[in-house]
C-alpha cells in the first residue's frame, strides 16, 4: 500500500511542517504601568507627611540645644556627640529595656485575650455576640482622656472604687493603698488600661478572619477524628496565621511608642519620672529639659527598634511575593 503523495500548494512552493510546540517562546504578558500611576498620591502624601518632621529630626540630632537658644541663639552643630552621649548613659538603656520588656508582655497579653474574645464570639449565639461587639466597640473607641479618668478614679488611694471593694475580703485593708507608687503597680495599671483598650481591635479583626475559615475543612477535620485543640492548632490558626503576625507587628509597634497613659499617670501619681517608658523619656528631655537635640538622637533611635522589630514581618511579606 502505497502513501498518497502530498498535495502541491498552488502557489509552487512546498508544504512545510508547523515547528514543535514546545520551541515556540512564550508570550510575556503585558505590564502596565497603571498600578504605578495610582500610588503616586499615597507615596506622595506619606512623603509630605513624614519627609519634613523626619528630617527636621535628623537635623536637630545632630545640633547642641540649650539656654543660648532660647533667646534666639542659633544651634551648634557638634556631630554625633548626642547620639555618644545617649548610648553611653545607663539610664537611657535601662529606659529602652524597660520599654521593651513593657512592649513585649503587653502585645502578648493582648493578643492571648483578643484571640479568646474571637474565639467566644464565634462559639457564642448571635444576640450575646452582638451584646460583647457593642460593649468592646464602646470600649474601644472611648477617648484615652475618658480612659484615664475612669482609671483613677478606680484606683484612687482615698475614694478608689478597687481598694474599697477589696476591703470586704476579710482581713484586707485595702483603703489609703497608693497603686501608682511600687514599679510592679504602676506599670500593672499601667498594662492594665493599655490591654483593656486594645483587646476590641484584635478580637475583631481575629473574629473577621475566622469567619473566612471554610466550614467545610473543619467538617474534615471532624471526621477525621481531631478535637476542638487540635482543629485549633493545626487547622485554624495556620489559616489565619497572616492577621495574627500583622495584629502582633502592630501592638509591638503601638505599645512601644506608648506615651499618654505613662504620662497621666505620671501625673496622677507621686513617682513622677521614675518610671519612664520610651515615650516619656524622649517628652521631658525636648519639653521638660530643652535638650532638643538629645530628645532628636532619641526619637532616631527609637526608629531604628521600631524598624528592627518590623523588618521580621517586612522580609517574609517580600518573600511570599517573590514565591507568587
Amino acid at each position: 500500500m502505497t502513501t498518497p503523495a502530498p498535495v502541491a500548494d498552488p502557489a509552487g512552493s512546498t508544504p512545510q511542517s508547523e515547528p514543535p510546540a514546545a520551541t515556540r517562546r512564550p508570550r510575556r504578558p503585558r505590564r502596565t504601568k497603571l498600578p504605578y500611576w495610582l500610588i503616586i498620591p499615597a507615596v506622595s502624601t506619606l512623603l509630605i507627611g513624614l519627609g519634613y518632621p523626619v528630617t527636621w529630626q535628623i537635623i536637630n540630632s545632630f545640633k547642641e540645644y540649650g539656654l543660648a537658644q532660647q533667646f534666639g541663639q542659633p544651634a551648634e552643630f557638634i556631630g554625633l556627640q548626642n547620639y555618644a552621649s545617649l548610648l553611653t548613659d545607663t539610664v537611657f538603656w535601662t529606659i529602652a529595656a524597660r520599654s521593651v520588656a513593657f512592649m513585649a508582655l503587653t502585645a502578648l497579653i493582648t493578643m492571648a485575650i483578643g484571640i479568646a474574645f474571637a474565639l467566644l464570639m464565634k462559639a457564642i449565639p448571635t444576640w450575646s455576640r452582638i451584646v460583647l461587639q457593642v460593649a468592646m466597640l464602646l470600649a474601644w473607641s472611648m477617648p484615652i482622656v475618658a480612659q484615664m479618668t475612669v482609671a483613677n478614679w478606680l484606683i484612687d488611694d482615698r475614694n478608689g472604687v478597687f481598694n474599697y471593694m477589696l476591703s470586704w475580703i476579710p482581713g484586707l485593708d485595702m483603703v489609703g493603698h497608693n497603686w501608682l507608687v511600687e514599679p510592679l503597680s504602676f506599670f500593672g495599671v499601667a498594662m492594665t488600661i493599655i490591654v483593656w483598650a486594645s483587646v476590641p481591635f484584635v478580637a475583631f479583626s481575629v473574629y473577621a478572619g475566622l469567619t473566612q475559615v471554610s466550614d467545610e475543612v473543619l467538617e474534615a477535620a471532624q471526621l477525621d477524628g481531631a478535637g476542638r485543640f487540635q482543629t485549633l492548632r493545626l487547622i485554624i490558626m495556620p489559616i489565619i496565621r497572616p492577621v495574627l503576625v500583622i495584629l502582633l507587628l502592630l501592638q509591638l509597634i503601638w505599645d512601644l511608642r506608648v506615651f499618654a497613659q505613662i504620662q497621666l499617670l505620671q501625673d496622677f501619681g507621686a513617682a513622677g519620672e521614675r518610671y519612664d517608658l520610651l515615650g516619656t523619656y524622649i517628652y521631658g528631655l525636648g519639653i521638660g529639659q530643652g535638650q532638643f537635640g538629645m530628645a532628636s538622637a532619641a526619637a532616631m533611635v527609637v526608629l531604628v527598634l521600631t524598624l528592627a522589630v518590623s523588618w521580621g514581618y517586612v522580609r517574609s511579606m517580600l518573600k511570599e511575593d517573590k514565591e507568587s
